[in-house]
């Protein structure tokens, strides 16, 4: 078995009904749980979940009231276990943050990515693999991978 991350980008298509990409990211989500992957995601995804589920969608957010996304969150975290952050978070992000010079909104993926490592979770399912590819202990896994093969592809493809 596996440890997969749920990023951000695929809990808020879940949520989305009008997302073109919903189908795509449950399908990902279903395939992982038929394989009995271990699923998981972390406080920062739920806070940056918050954060686009409560903004208007002019503005590129879902547009949800701060109740509906607070149940949304209930529903998240008990389908998904929390990730409890090790202490020493900040020495890892820091140590990824200088090794990858990170810069502007990259910090918050470099923060998800050193939970993982600090967690022992090699693979992050998510919509942005460009995002994580700088971090060689972490294997970006896209959730359309699922519905053209069937499986993700190998580590490193």
């Amino acid at each position: 078995m596996s440890r997969y991350l749920i990023d951000t980008n695929i809990l808020a298509r879940i949520v989305s009904p009008r997302d073109p990409l919903k189908p795509v990211a449950v399908a990902a989500v279903n395939a992982l749980r038929r394989r009995n992957e271990s699923l998981s995601i972390t406080p920062q995804n739920l806070l940056e979940f918050w954060a686009v589920a409560t903004r208007p969608r002019e503005a590129n957010g879902l547009g949800l009231t701060p109740e509906e996304v607070a149940q949304e969150v209930d529903r998240f975290s008990q389908n998904f276990p929390i990730v409890t952050e090790p202490p020493d978070i900040y020495r890892h992000w820091r140590r990824l943050a200088e090794a990858h010079a990170v810069r502007g909104r990259q910090v918050y993926d470099a923060r998800i990515a050193a939970v993982m490592i600090g967690s022992g979770i090699q693979y992050i399912l998510t919509f942005n693999v460009d995002d994580f590819r700088r971090y060689p202990d972490v294997a970006a896994v896209s959730p359309h991978s699922f519905a053209l093969a069937g499986t993700p592809p190998p580590i490193g493809s």
